[in-house]
């Protein structure tokens, strides 16, 4: 209880402190940002990720996100994945069970950004997502049932330099998981038109009543974005590890394509 208090506490003093400064957030990062895919336009990633605790690693490989612009400030997300579940040799963390390699939980949402960013005002939006129960849950691939998390993200850009933060909470309803707290803030800044850089500190609550599973952590994550020539084609990429609560360590890589046409564009 008390690491479920300290989590919160620090992510209420992120989110305080967005006051007027990101317009891009997201993979490769853990925070996410308000602003959705525009009208008409579409979002693709291919990619690989790593989550660790000193019970388990669980790794994703490869990774498929499409968001589509679908409505005025409205886009449509989803993610479908392999990955897996790699217990560790640790007595003291009770990882029990095989490793194992499938199908994970499927991610579908909707993100609708309510208010828009003008020179004196932030982007909000809302990103609630669902975790569907495609992933075999007897083998730690899945759940095995509909989760819920429901964030508020804002956003601010000040020439190179942008800001995103916010906080949400997630609903799991499975035995042996706990609802929980999290959110984030991260720092972007442009070094060239071709690199962007950018650091983020993320919290998250107690995820799983398994000791040693997913408690309670605050990380430190970096890593950016590197423009190719070809448009709409981007290199990102992080890592991170925890500076308090439980040993945790995140790493993302991945390929994203962006295209699309505005409204009333000729082909």
């Amino acid at each position: 209880m008390k690491a479920r208090w300290q989590c919160s506490f620090v992510i209420l003093c992120l989110f305080a402190s967005l006051p007027r400064l990101c317009a891009q957030a997201g993979p490769p990062f853990q925070t996410d940002d308000p602003t959705p895919v525009d009208l008409g336009h579409y979002e693709a990633y291919v990619f690989g990720m790593v989550d660790g605790t000193p019970a388990e690693i669980y790794p994703v490989v490869p990774g498929f996100e499409f968001n589509w612009g679908a409505l005025p400030n409205v886009q449509l997300h989803a993610i479908l994945s392999l990955g897996g579940v790699v217990p560790l040799d640790n007595p003291d963390q009770h990882p029990g069970g095989p490793s194992a390699y499938g199908l994970t939980d499927m991610e579908l949402g909707i993100k609708y950004g309510f208010i828009k960013q003008t020179k004196d005002r932030p982007q909000m939006g809302a990103f609630p997502m669902f975790e569907i129960p495609t992933g075999d849950s007897t083998k730690g691939l899945g759940l095995g049932k509909v989760s819920y998390k429901l964030p508020i993200w804002v956003a601010k850009d000040l020439g190179p330099w942008s800001l995103c933060g916010g906080m949400g909470y997630a609903v799991v309803p499975q035995t042996g998981f706990s609802n929980y707290l999290y959110g984030g803030f991260l720092v972007k800044r442009e070094i060239n038109k071709k690199l962007e850089l950018s650091t983020e500190v993320f919290s998250h609550g107690r995820e799983s009543d398994a000791t040693g599973q997913k408690l309670a952590s605050t990380m430190i994550d970096a890593g950016g974005y590197y423009h190719f020539k070809s448009p709409g084609w981007q290199l990102l990429f992080a890592y991170g590890h925890s500076i308090a609560g439980q040993t945790e360590n995140y790493g993302y890589l991945g390929l994203y394509k962006t295209w699309g046409r505005d409204k009333g564009e000729r082909k």
